[in-house]
């Protein structure tokens, strides 16, 4: 029973929920990769393992994402979120308790069927949000994924130093927190009115990708979001083993570098995305932010000391409002009654990298391991990166100069 189904839904409470969310997730971002290297010999044979177990939880977030999304609109969102919390605290206790690496590979894919609730949440945010204003709240969620990323991995990073399995357990434990949280507080955001019912057909990944390039004006810009994604996701999949490799980083090390980009990512999506949205459309901060990123990719990868990885993380702020700038596009393409199933979409073709993106880095980074950290070409990865961001502002560039040019042609016609 919905206790809470009077209640007016209202943005406090889904930023709350989110940010837990984030915290307990970003915990053990600094200690899976050593929690790996336990079960593994070897720099080549580490790297191998940690993709095994990224392209585990990037396939069963690609599966899992528009079935969720669906499901949301079917169902609503409170309870497949209520849902996706519990199972995170599951999984984050399994992690914990693994003893071999095929129990770790099988409890991740858990994790990533769970991890999938992030795109109901954003059909949340949609919900109850104007067409004019999503890409600002969509910020203000990405603010929140960004301060769970200052809190998490410093807490996972300490707390790795006393027991590597530590932060796994904290991190449960917090799920389950949410999972009270939600209960007791979330109301729901879709309407019994809105919702849709549950097609099988429309809620496997393939179908709801053909779904989403339909919408008007869409199919560019899944390109850009899966160029995008794929460099992002690269990046995650290599960053702490790169800079344990380069720099001699440990968990404590890698902790406050992930610090800092929460800090640059709260600051640009919770404040200056309003600011940066009064001045600048979400087209052109789209465009923006890709050549920010492409640079930025160079820039890590050429760096020769550690601090300056986390120096060019600030100076990236552009490359901070990609995200949010490309799903209010996305989602003001959509009907109100399947922002569920956009958003599940964009989130299975987000995943679709995530499984890429392990195998992709773990050759990428191995293939240059035995070159030494102070080899230049050891950034390889990073290089790699840049090129897909730069693809991905190409295209996006002459999407939106295809778009104003049409547009301005309509004017004119309808004028005379």
């Amino acid at each position: 029973m919905n206790t809470n189904a009077g209640r007016a839904p209202a943005m406090p409470f889904i930023l709350i929920t989110v940010l837990i969310d984030m915290v307990s997730v970003g915990l053990i971002i600094p200690v899976l990769p050593p929690l790996v290297g336990h079960f593994a010999s070897g720099a080549a044979d580490h790297a191998f393992w940690y993709g095994v177990v990224s392209f585990a939880f990037g396939v069963a977030n690609f599966f899992g994402a528009p079935i969720l999304g669906r499901l949301s609109d079917r169902f609503g969102r409170r309870p497949v979120l209520l849902v996706g919390f519990l199972g995170l605290a599951l999984n984050f206790f399994a992690t914990a308790m693994a003893q071999a690496l095929w129990v770790l590979v099988a409890v991740r894919a858990l994790g990533g069927v769970c991890q999938a609730n992030a795109a109901v949440a954003h059909a949340y945010v949609a919900d109850i949000s104007s067409p004019e204003d999503r890409a600002r709240r969509f910020g203000l969620v990405g603010a929140m994924f960004g301060v769970g990323y200052v809190l998490g991995p410093v807490m996972g990073g300490v707390l790795g130093d006393i027991d590597l399995h530590l932060p796994f357990y904290v991190a449960g434990t917090l799920a389950v927190v949410n999972t009270f949280y939600g209960w007791l507080i979330l109301p729901e955001s879709l309407p019994p009115g809105q919702r849709i019912p549950f097609d099988w057909r429309k809620a496997n990944p393939i179908s709801s990708l053909r779904g989403l390039a339909a919408l008007s004006g869409i199919r560019p810009l899944l390109w850009v979001i899966a160029l995008s994604n794929l460099a992002q996701f690269i990046l995650h999949m290599t960053w702490v083993l790169y800079c344990s490799f380069k720099f001699g980083w440990g968990p404590k090390e890698n902790g406050w570098s992930l610090f800092v980009v929460g800090v640059v990512a709260a600051v640009v999506q919770g404040g200056l995305m309003r600011v940066l949205l009064k001045r600048y459309t979400p087209q052109r901060l789209v465009q923006m932010g890709l050549v920010s990123s492409a640079m930025g990719y160079l820039a890590w990868g050429l760096a020769t000391e550690g601090w300056m990885m986390m120096a060019i993380v600030v100076c990236n702020l552009l490359g901070f409002t990609i995200t949010a700038s490309l799903q209010s596009l996305i989602s003001n393409a959509a009907s109100d009654r399947e922002q569920g199933t956009a958003m599940g979409s964009v989130a299975s073709l987000t995943s679709a990298m995530a499984v890429a993106a392990p195998v992709i880095g773990a050759m990428l980074l191995g293939s240059v391991s035995h070159l030494g950290p102070a080899h230049w070409l050891v950034g390889l990865p990073f290089f790699a990166c840049c090129a897909l961001q730069v693809a991905g502002a190409v295209i996006a560039i002459r999407h939106f100069s295809k778009v104003s040019q049409s547009e301005r042609a309509t004017a004119a016609a309808a004028s005379t």
